[in-house]
């Protein structure tokens, strides 16, 4: 079952994150599992909504490729991270794709 990922993360910053989106090249090599990534900056922090496959899904990727380049640029403290089961999405502007879509 699709699952919501929730993440505030207080200590990353603006720059922390387009230098791990660099490294990681999510958007080039799409993670397993990965359906959706929604990130924005308030005064508290990062915080990220996304949509996954499954919670292990999500910590495989954490794991394996997140982690590492996350240690190698230094960002200080942890995550608050939340699952939840997916119960229903609406993105008018991203149209009929499938990848998001049918899950």
């Amino acid at each position: 079952m699709a699952t919501i990922m929730l993440m505030h993360w207080r200590e990353a910053t603006s720059d922390q994150y387009d230098e791990v989106r660099q490294k990681v090249r999510w958007d080039e090599d799409t993670p397993a599992g990965a359906k959706l990534h929604v990130s924005g900056f308030g005064d508290d922090g990062l915080h990220v909504t996304d949509v996954w496959e499954s919670e292990q899904a999500f910590n495989d990727y954490f794991q394996q490729r997140l982690a590492p380049v996350i240690q190698e640029i230094g960002i200080q403290g942890q995550p608050d991270v939340k699952f939840f089961p997916l119960h229903g999405i609406f993105a008018p502007a991203l149209g009929k794709n499938e990848q998001v879509v049918d899950l």
